[in-house]
């Protein structure tokens, strides 16, 4: 499920207002043999997926039965923070976000606990233990204030039935390949409407934030001092273009954005994917789940999106994020603490089984190749995705999301037509965000 659709606005408002806090210090002398009891808050809600972590909490405390862990489920990033900024006994000792892009506000803030310590005594090898991509977006600058607690990877789900239909033997590789099949399996209804889009590149379009798109041009955000390049990213142009040119050959913005306003909620029996709107969708692995749990009427398929013509070596790549895990600075139990996060990110049997309970990608190496993971070939897709060396997630960043939020902003007004001077526009979005970034430092 996409987790992460709590308003990334919100969420970095929250950790802005965290940044300037200091954070009281907690104890990492705790004998984690004695008996204790630990407060984990997490943002699962639905009634699958706390039934999932309750199954977690069980088995870990079947192997540690001096700890007694009491779960908080459908907590918020912002709910989170402010109880760590508040500290106290009611603060949680363990946490988990669903917001990667945050990582950089708590290993800055020290919110978090530095992990790398509690690693080295406990003998786990985080580079032998998860993949690189992932060890990315849980750090900042050398602190590696959280794990890696499942993944997700994106890919593009796609119509059989709707490719043999126009004739089409297999899916896009590169992005000229993308615009000419999405315009044969555009279907025009009218003047101004459709019944059918082969890919709808709108950036509202539920799972279709720009920056998911743009993570197949495999962008570098900041530069080593941390400051916004945007403009100065060769592929950021080609981005804008390519979206440009996919609206355009297969009918426009305008009619496209038209369309789109017809389409059912993203997690409805009418989505649009599954009424057969939309030919080809961006989306994650938890989708296939959806899709045969809502019997859909028509044969369908997962593949990588499409890359760019001069990049087609990377084809396989994709965007990852996933839910983090850390240890708050604030908790006196932190030894302890460390055993649950240990167990719930780098626990071979333990991951294989979250994974195969809530669907999503497993986030170790081990994992992903256990037998005991589901075997649907469809799932197994999004495995090769997030072990693809060029592979992106986001960056962590002091500001949090903020920077993803202007991106977005600016992505709207590229799309519809707004921005006349493509460069000029990149470089102002360079200094909101870095100008974001000094304001949350302060």
């Amino acid at each position: 499920m996409p987790r992460w659709r709590i308003p990334v606005a919100l969420a970095a408002a929250g950790l802005l207002l965290a940044g300037c806090a200091n954070p009281s210090v907690g104890s990492a002398n705790d004998d984690p043999t004695e008996p204790v009891t630990l407060k984990f808050w997490h943002g699962w809600a639905t009634p699958g997926e706390v039934k999932a972590v309750n199954d977690s909490i069980a088995r870990f405390e079947k192997l540690h039965p001096n700890i007694d862990v009491q779960a908080t489920g459908n907590v918020s990033d912002e709910t989170i923070n402010q109880a760590l900024r508040a500290g106290g006994d009611k603060a949680p000792d363990v946490v988990s976000s669903f917001t990667t892009n945050n990582v950089g506000q708590y290993c800055d803030s020290g919110m978090w606990a530095d992990l790398d310590p509690f690693m080295r005594k406990t003998g786990l090898d985080k580079r032998k233990t998860f993949p690189k991509t992932l060890l990315d977006y849980t750090s900042y600058r050398g602190n590696q204030c959280a794990l890696p607690l499942l993944a997700d990877a994106f890919g593009m789900y796609y119509n059989k039935d709707a490719y043999k239909k126009a004739g089409i033997k297999r899916p896009p590789r590169t992005m000229s390949e993308f615009e000419e099949v999405s315009r044969k399996l555009t279907i025009r209804r009218g003047e101004h409407s459709y019944e059918q889009v082969g890919y709808l590149p709108n950036f509202r379009f539920y799972q279709n934030s720009p920056d998911r798109l743009f993570a197949q041009w495999g962008p570098e955000y900041f530069d080593a001092e941390g400051n916004s390049r945007l403009a100065e990213e060769p592929v950021t142009y080609d981005f804008f273009k390519t979206a440009r040119r996919l609206a355009r050959v297969q009918g426009g913005f305008d009619d496209l954005e038209r369309f789109r306003l017809t389409f059912g909620d993203e997690m409805s029996s009418q989505n649009a994917f599954l009424t057969g709107k939309v030919a080809m969708h961006l989306d994650g692995e938890w989708r296939g789940l959806m899709l045969n749990e809502a019997k859909a009427k028509f044969d369908w398929g997962v593949a990588p999106l499409p890359v760019p013509d001069d990049q087609a070596d990377t084809y396989g790549r994709g965007f990852i994020t996933g839910t983090v895990a850390g240890i708050a600075h604030s908790s006196k139990h932190q030894n302890a603490a460390w055993e649950l996060v240990r167990f719930l990110t780098a626990d071979t049997k333990q991951v294989v089984e979250f994974a195969n309970a809530i669907h999503n990608v497993p986030s170790t190496f081990a994992a992903l190749d256990s037998p005991d993971l589901d075997a649907d070939p469809t799932f197994r897709t999004f495995f090769d995705i997030l072990e693809n060396k060029h592979s992106k997630a986001l960056p962590p960043s002091v500001n949090g999301g903020a920077y993803v939020v202007s991106l977005g902003d600016f992505s709207y007004s590229v799309e519809a037509g707004r921005v006349g001077d493509l460069r000029r526009g990149l470089k102002k979005l360079d200094e909101q965000i870095d100008a974001d970034t000094l304001q949350s430092k302060s």
